[in-house]
């Protein structure tokens, strides 16, 4: 099943959390916190008053309460609209 994105609104799946911190140390399965950084599946086409800038592939930040999840297939989604993007993260 899939789904499109109707007007500006946002389809994101969670980026893989890290399993290390920055100095190797192994994270405990209990201690990682949901991750804020997203990659999106698929954008909706926009509205007459909202350009949808974002890109199935890119990578976003959007707050910890912000959006709808929905699980599909076993894998959990969030539906977001472009104005609760925080950021996109670029390399």
């Amino acid at each position: 099943m899939k789904l499109k994105p109707m007007a500006d609104n946002i389809l994101l799946k969670a980026a893989e959390a890290e399993e290390t911190t920055s100095s190797g140390i192994i994270l405990a399965t209990t201690t990682k916190e949901k991750p804020g950084i997203y990659e999106v599946v698929s954008a909706g086409p926009g509205t007459k008053d909202v350009t949808v800038t974002v890109k199935p592939g890119d990578k976003v930040v959007v707050g910890n309460f912000v959006g709808n999840d929905i699980k599909l297939d076993n894998v959990d989604y969030k539906f977001v609209k472009q104005e609760d993007i925080l950021a996109v993260v670029t390399d």
